[in-house]
């Protein structure tokens, strides 16, 4: 059995985390820490031991009982999983005010991770350079697709037009869709899909703000 098809099994939920535990431990080392517990990256991650030891053990990684895990070693393991040996091409379909801040703050966080391209239906913009990413037409979506070899695209565009763009990117060659607008959208088995919704998360944490405030007025 190939390691490769071995973590292709990793739960969704693991996955996520270990890209956590890796900004966790990231930021350890360079404060000069060389080696940490479970419990202290649960208490980072404000997870239980329990829970890190166990996706730690899914990957096959242990540490001592006397030093615990190895930051650098561990880091080192994480990417082997997470990350593409050759490194992944990422655009950003729709350059308003989400989509700029978006490729600001993904560009340059992980070295194999690369956003090369944006893409918008605005004049103004195409054409222009943000932070380095050229913009080009959405009309040049598949040829500057299959040009630049982008796998991965954020996609930030109004919601009416999620679908029709959505349906692009798959037909140029996307293996990957970041969806950011509020409309879900539907793609090939082949493609992988996560959909964030920031309105759902937002009425999420105002619900617990509510129980908590219902529970103090009990």
């Amino acid at each position: 059995m190939k390691i490769k098809n071995y973590y292709k099994n990793l739960p969704h939920k693991t996955i996520e985390r270990l890209s956590q535990y890796r900004r966790a431990l990231m930021i350890c080392l360079d404060n000069g820490k060389t080696h940490i517990f479970s419990h202290e990256i649960a208490n980072i991650q404000h997870i239980t031991s329990v829970q890190v030891r166990r996706d730690l053990m899914l990957i096959g990684y242990s540490g001592t009982l006397r030093k615990g895990y190895n930051i650098q070693d561990l880091i080192e393991v994480i990417s082997h999983i997470i990350d593409d040996e050759e490194g992944i091409k990422v655009a950003v379909v729709g350059m308003g005010n989400l989509g700029r801040a978006l490729m600001k703050y993904v560009r340059g966080k992980r070295h194999k991770l690369e956003v090369v391209a944006g893409f918008d239906t605005n004049e103004e913009k195409i054409g222009k350079e943000y932070k380095g990413v050229t913009c080009y037409s959405i009309d040049d979506l598949e040829k500057v697709i299959d040009k630049l070899n982008i796998k991965l695209a954020i996609l930030t565009v109004p919601a009416k037009y999620s679908t029709e763009t959505a349906e692009k990117l798959v037909d140029a060659g996307i293996k990957g869709i970041l969806n950011y607008t509020p409309k879900p959208i539907r793609v090939p088995e082949d493609v992988y899909l996560e959909e964030y919704d920031m309105i759902t998360t937002l009425e999420k944490v105002a619900f617990y703000i509510k129980m908590h405030q219902e529970e103090e007025g009990e």
